[in-house]
């Protein structure tokens, strides 16, 4: 679709990222290493809560800023350039996964500690979902469970809380970004937060041991 100047040009002035991307489709080293800079932390983490893997994670987040600089020539801002970049995490995450998709089982990756791998879940963003326990658990606990619950969702529905969650986009911007209507990922968000909770209440409420949901379409 083609995207207007208007359209172009109130990115443009809205977001300063886009005018870093700008710059970088001008060949600016300086911009592009910016750009990698803000988001590589978040890419990381998002990709690691998609694949279970932090080495692998690490892989999609190198390929998706790869993507990101070989297209910088025909970049025209027609939204934020989070949605943007989010889309191409999206696309990249979607092939690399699609090949394990036959043989799907939740893949908890532990140190030899026996902790979780990766980054932390975020406990503001389980505030904010309604998700709280009755009863009383250390956050290092409480994390780990989450963690547990989102690997359970299906692809589709752990990228919507995700983006959701803890990247913090709209509705609409997920949808950009998924390829959805606004309308079809309320509903798929719905479903992710119905699957979390048969996975959280019974260990939130009466420390029952968390099961993996099977993955639902």
């Amino acid at each position: 679709m083609a995207i207007s100047d208007s359209t172009a040009q109130r990115y443009t002035a809205q977001d300063p990222d886009v005018r870093l991307m700008l710059k970088v489709r001008d060949d600016d080293a300086g911009a592009f290493e910016e750009l990698m800079r803000r988001y590589q932390d978040r890419l990381v983490r998002l990709m690691t809560h998609l694949a279970g893997r932090r080495d692998m994670a690490e892989d999609l987040a190198q390929e998706t800023f790869l993507r990101v600089y070989r297209s910088r020539g025909r970049y025209v801002p027609g939204s934020k350039f989070s949605t943007w970049l989010y889309t191409i995490a999206h696309n990249v995450a979607s092939n690399a996964l699609r090949g394990l998709a036959r043989r799907r089982e939740v893949n908890l990756v532990r140190r030899e500690s026996g902790e979780m791998s990766g980054n932390p879940i975020d406990i503001t963003a389980l505030e904010a979902s309604g998700l709280m326990p009755t009863r009383q658990l250390d956050k290092a606990e409480l994390r780990e469970v989450v963690k547990i619950a989102v690997a359970a969702l299906n692809e589709r529905q752990r990228m919507a809380v995700l983006l959701n969650k803890f990247e913090h986009l709209s509705y609409e911007e997920i949808a950009d970004v998924m390829d959805l209507s606004p309308s079809a990922v309320k509903s798929l968000l719905s479903r992710a937060r119905a699957n979390l909770r048969d996975v959280l209440d019974p260990y939130l409420q009466q420390g029952t041991k968390v099961e993996v949901l099977e993955e639902t379409p």
